[in-house]
């Protein structure tokens, strides 16, 4: 087996997952990755079984991670919009005090 073989499955697996890692670009990786698992079944089914239960493992824990990442933004936002609204609230009610 000589070296570029070797190599040329791990750079295509990097390749996939560089892909998977942003949503828009979901269906160029599952091309990039299905070619892997093609190139690897022919020589290994067992392996190529495996490696097709981890790539699927993979792209569930980015979408999760997508959502929570998403979910704290949305967080993040209304937090920001609840501490404005206090702030309002306590100038207003400053404001009402010093006018009685």
């Amino acid at each position: 087996m000589n070296k570029t073989s070797v190599q040329s499955p791990v750079h295509a697996l990097e390749t996939a997952i560089a892909l998977a890692q942003d949503s828009q670009n979901h269906s160029e990786a599952h091309t990039t990755f299905n070619d892997l698992y093609e190139s690897v079944r022919a020589e290994n089914p067992q392996t190529a079984t495996m490696l097709q239960l981890l790539w699927r493992e993979y792209v569930t824990t980015q979408r999760s991670a997508a959502f929570w990442q998403e979910l704290c933004q949305v967080e993040k936002h209304l937090s920001e919009r609840i501490t404005e609204s206090h702030i309002q609230l306590r100038q207003n009610y400053l404001r009402l005090t010093q006018e009685q």
